[in-house]
């Protein structure tokens, strides 16, 4: 006669035999939501079920999910926003990531399964999506996708993610179309008297962001060793004004070119009238840039007097931050070192300084091209 098995331990699981012969583990693991549930798992033998058993117990000991059904896309993916990306992540790539989710990804493949979704069915949310959309947001809802699967993958709910193995569509760059040298010129003179100059001066010679013009505080320059200090940014979401980091959360320490020194000085002591005369109106939270309140300055108004100045100059408008992409034209054409321009900009990675920003100007690309002229040309006949 056999010897009879012990019997598990209470929370350790149960293991039987079917009437097919085979055997059924069955083990409480905890699922997404954070509720437990009964998870089963079968073998052809006693030994293969066990060890099965152990796997779902070490995941259930780990506090690993291990939902008893594949869960839905459309379930997935707002647990992914609220505990992955929300408590590690910027709000403003909180709401990217949210409006993705929401617009595309459940509504035209939320259906499917985690496991049972595969290389084909993105292929034709992504072809769907770019004929209902453009090129440009099929390609970042195949980014946000990639990164929601990545996660499932760490939390061991599947074992690949096939949205990595699928190519994203190509967009189209935009074509960046920087004001020339004489074009900046022609603003900064014509911006001059405006209340934000120096802001504009700022976003010409040194390629400050919007957000980081707006959040700047006078803690963060240092007038008399020249240095401009950037450590915050300045955002609008959800109807409210907040200070987040820097984008991709690079603060820097930039030498302050000299033709920002006055244009600052000038500005600091038409604030300090403006304060006096606000009295207690006045909201002192020490920004550079600030309303006749104290208060933060809209970073939509910024991007309106840039505008207003351009057109009063008889130039032609382009966006705030293409005077960033200026700022690094002019920084290359002037032989500075990629690297350098990198730091200036606060740019994550070189690839972006080279792939985006290096725009040469004509003139210089001219002087280039002239030296195959005089390496090919003709040698003289000999004699």
């Amino acid at each position: 006669m056999a010897q009879q098995r012990k019997r598990n331990p209470n929370g350790a699981g149960t293991i039987t035999k079917r009437k097919d012969g085979r055997y059924q583990a069955a083990v409480y693991v905890l699922q997404p939501d954070g509720t437990r549930a009964r998870k089963f798992a079968y073998g052809k033998t006693w030994a293969e079920c066990d060890e099965k058993r152990r796997k779902l117990l070490d995941k259930a000991a780990s506090g690993i999910p291990v939902p008893t059904r594949s869960a839905k896309l459309a379930e997935w993916l707002p647990y992914w926003l609220d505990n992955v990306i929300k408590p590690r992540r910027k709000l403003s790539t909180f709401d990217k990531y949210e409006s993705h989710v929401r617009l595309y990804l459940v509504p035209m493949i939320g259906a499917k399964r985690l496991e049972s979704l595969g290389v084909a069915d993105v292929r034709r949310f992504l072809v769907q999506l770019e004929k209902k959309t453009t090129a440009a947001t099929a390609k970042e809802s195949h980014r946000v996708l990639r990164t929601a699967l990545t996660a499932a993958c760490r939390e061991e709910l599947i074992t690949r993610n096939v949205a990595s193995l699928v190519e994203p569509p190509h967009s189209k760059s935009r074509e960046l179309s920087p004001w020339t040298l004489d074009e900046t010129l022609d603003f900064l003179g014509a911006a001059r008297k405006d209340p934000l100059y120096a802001a504009f001066v700022l976003a010409v010679t040194m390629g400050l962001r919007r957000g980081e013009i707006v959040g700047l505080r006078w803690t963060d320059v240092d007038l008399e060793k020249r240095v401009l200090y950037v450590r915050q940014q300045t955002q609008r979401r959800r109807g409210v004004l907040y200070d987040d980091d820097p984008k991709g959360r690079r603060r820097r320490a930039v030498p302050l070119p000299a033709m920002c020194v006055a244009p600052l000085r000038w500005h600091r002591l038409r604030q300090a009238a403006v304060k006096e005369h606000a009295g207690e109106s006045w909201e002192d939270g020490g920004y550079v840039f600030a309303t006749r309140n104290g208060r933060q300055v809209e970073p939509r108004n910024v991007y309106r007097s840039f505008t207003r100045v351009a057109q009063s100059a008889g130039l032609r408008v382009i966006r705030l931050h293409d005077a960033r992409h200026g700022c690094a034209t002019l920084l290359t054409a002037a032989g500075v070192a990629p690297r350098v321009v990198m730091e200036i900009l606060g740019h994550s990675q070189i690839s972006i300084t080279m792939d985006v920003y290096t725009h040469v100007v004509q003139d210089t690309q001219r002087e280039a091209i002239s030296h195959m002229d005089r390496l090919l040309k003709r040698r003289p006949d000999r004699e």
